[in-house]
């Protein structure tokens, strides 16, 4: 049998013994935190959580069958959240596809910048999110500030779909729309807080990135270009157009990227306010404001 479709669990094998084979296959493919990633599988195929698989200690041969096909997707190094179809971002639990980006902890640094410069939540009452995928940074902003409405967009219609089932999930639907549409091409007004994350890895970068990544998620959300800045030189430019006079501009950048975006902004009579590091250290979100004075 091929190594990449390792038989299942014996027969009659308990709750213990399946973890046990999961995280055993699951290191042997290279799977960070194996056993963890096993009991997360597990708790997905029961319904319930990590705390609940505690209570358990069979499972049914159904169970098994099922546990044994998720633990061969992930060996194959398909993410996670494609697997359950779902991923906690900020304090939302979202849906999410094959169609979008997966929520990642390292864009919640975002949703604190804004935080950070807009403490006051009566000071933000509209927000726009370019290139939304799941609304993971549009919800979660509106989720903080009660009193915002909001509008995400994404080239594609599928995510575009999928942000607009988040946004009834979180029960937020009556406060946003979520569009399919290139960037702000069909945007008319100005909003305080105008969001994105978009594609910016180079071009020469994209086959060196973790399988789970490059063979998983959309090309198109990930590829920035030649140097991994053609969204921002677009994005940064319609941004005098797009944010009220008092408003701010929060974007994810990647690695090394926070260097070329005072120049960026500069051009288009903009100013960085603030450049926040993820949980690593990362320089990961950059504020810009019109410029003063």
């Amino acid at each position: 049998m091929k190594e990449d479709a390792p038989a299942g669990p014996d027969e009659g094998a308990d709750l213990r013994a399946c973890l046990g084979w999961g995280g055993t296959h699951l290191r042997d493919a290279g799977v960070d935190d194996p056993r963890r990633e096993a009991r997360l599988l597990m708790a997905h195929i029961l319904g319930t959580d990590l705390a609940g698989l505690l209570a358990r200690a069979q499972i049914d041969n159904f169970g098994r069958d099922a546990f044994a096909a998720a633990v061969r997707r992930r060996a194959a190094r398909e993410p996670m959240a494609h697997i359950t179809g779902r991923a906690g971002f900020w304090s939302l639990d979202l849906e999410t596809s094959p169609a979008t980006l997966i929520p990642r902890a390292d864009s919640e640094t975002l949703i604190e910048a804004l935080l950070a410069c807009r403490p006051d939540r009566a000071q933000v009452r509209s927000v726009l999110d370019l290139g939304t995928g799941t609304g993971c940074l549009l919800l979660a902003a509106l989720s903080e500030y009660r009193a915002a409405w909001g509008v995400g967009v994404d080239i594609a219609p599928d995510a575009a779909r999928l942000a607009a089932r988040n946004a009834r999930r979180a029960g937020l639907d009556d406060r946003c729309a979520m569009l399919a549409g290139d960037w702000a091409a069909s945007i008319r007004g100005v909003f305080d807080v105008v969001f994105s994350n978009p594609p910016y890895i180079p071009q020469g970068d994209l086959a060196g990135l973790m399988p789970d990544v490059r063979d998983y998620e959309p090309a198109r959300a990930l590829d920035g270009g030649a140097d991994g800045l053609d969204a921002y030189r677009a994005l940064i430019d319609a941004l005098p157009l797009l944010l009220a006079h008092d408003g701010v501009a929060v974007f994810e950048i990647g690695i090394g990227q926070e260097r070329s975006m005072p120049a960026l902004a500069e051009r288009s009579g903009l100013e960085i306010v603030d450049i926040r590091a993820d949980l690593v250290g990362i320089p990961r979100a950059v504020v810009m404001r019109h410029r003063q004075g």
